[in-house]
């Protein structure tokens, strides 16, 4: 088996002593060639060499920005079943996409569940979103969002190209600075339009009795909009956010609406997304599941984010889901 090691050492928690591990440890069973990124771009550069030059396995290790790149490289054809399956080692301050395909949050322990996954021969097919907005087009692997979220993840990697470490403690911070300029107050107004596919059933939200009226208006004006492809969106520290808490790699896109983006409300649901697995309710959340394609439409333009970077403001963004995009190493 042929292998390619990309290792971001700009990553959170990335040494020199967990790649040396990892590299001791693949080349028992792998031909490894390991390659350290040199800044923005060159991870996906390496992911489109790889699926063109006959490489069995890509290791990603880093954060979730390093697994995007690798992802959209192996992708830049498309959907790719056939091409080289994605394996990674979190080495981020998050790592939601190694967390949701069943990996420990620590870079050694996960080492140790990825050798028993290739020993074992475990991989799986996952499905992914896609955005296209102005004349740009990529993948993501578990999120994209529109309005506070994405001006947050904004304001994080302006603190963190301070020289600031990436943390819990930092992105609250940053939310309620971004309140304290009065977010809340000027109203970013994301229209929806969404699509399922002709089998899709009716979300749990929408089947909840009508008195909690968790979703379903025939308004899809928003000011906030949480797309996610898995379970969870993020974390906050060690505790998991289920925005969307039927989100996985095996149906569609999953959708959380905040029709109003007061603190309150903000506070109110942030706490239903620790709770428990029922995630957001009540008369200011739209709650999609299993959705096809999604169209946001901002007046005039609102923030955009995706699997945790900033993307600048956009006037329209339209994603979509593909299931079996892509095979990964996983026991689930």
């Amino acid at each position: 088996m042929r292998g390619l090691l990309v290792v971001n050492p700009a990553a959170t928690t990335t040494t020199e002593r967990v790649r040396d591990v990892l590299v001791t440890a693949l080349s028992a069973d792998v031909a490894v060639e390991t390659v350290v990124t040199k800044g923005r771009g060159h991870a996906a550069e390496l992911g489109r060499r790889a699926s063109e030059t006959g490489i069995d396995v890509v290791i990603a290790l880093g954060g979730d920005g390093t697994v995007n790149e690798v992802v959209n490289g192996l992708l830049h054809a498309g959907p790719r079943p056939d091409a080289p399956a994605l394996a990674v080692v979190p080495g981020g301050s998050t790592n939601v996409f190694a967390r949701a395909l069943g990996y420990s949050a620590s870079p050694v322990e996960a080492t140790g569940e990825l050798l028993a996954n290739l020993r074992d021969g475990k991989s799986r097919l996952v499905g992914l979103g896609h955005a296209r907005w102005a004349d740009e087009a990529r993948w993501f692997t578990f999120c994209a969002g529109m309005g506070l979220d994405a001006e947050v993840v904004g304001r994080v990697e302006r603190k963190r190209s301070g020289g600031r470490p990436n943390s819990a403690g930092l992105f609250l911070r940053s939310a309620l600075a971004r309140y304290s300029r009065g977010f809340g107050h000027d109203r970013v107004a994301v229209n929806l339009e969404l699509e399922k596919g002709p089998e899709t059933p009716r979300s749990a939200a929408e089947s909840q009795d009508d008195a909690d009226e968790s979703v379903a208006t025939p308004d899809r004006e928003v000011t906030v909009a949480i797309v996610c492809n898995a379970l969870p969106w993020t974390y906050l520290g060690s505790m998991p956010l289920r925005a969307c808490p039927e989100a996985s790699f095996d149906t569609g896109l999953d959708l959380l609406g905040l029709r109003k983006a007061r603190l309150s409300s903000l506070l109110r649901t942030t706490g239903q997304m620790l709770a428990g697995d029922r995630g957001p309710h009540g008369r200011n959340v739209v709650l999609e599941h299993d959705l096809t394609r999604i169209r946001m439409t901002a007046t005039p333009t609102a923030p955009f984010q995706m699997d945790g970077e900033y993307l600048g403001e956009h006037a329209e963004v339209e994603l979509t889901a593909h299931p079996h995009a892509l095979r990964v190493i996983a026991a689930v």
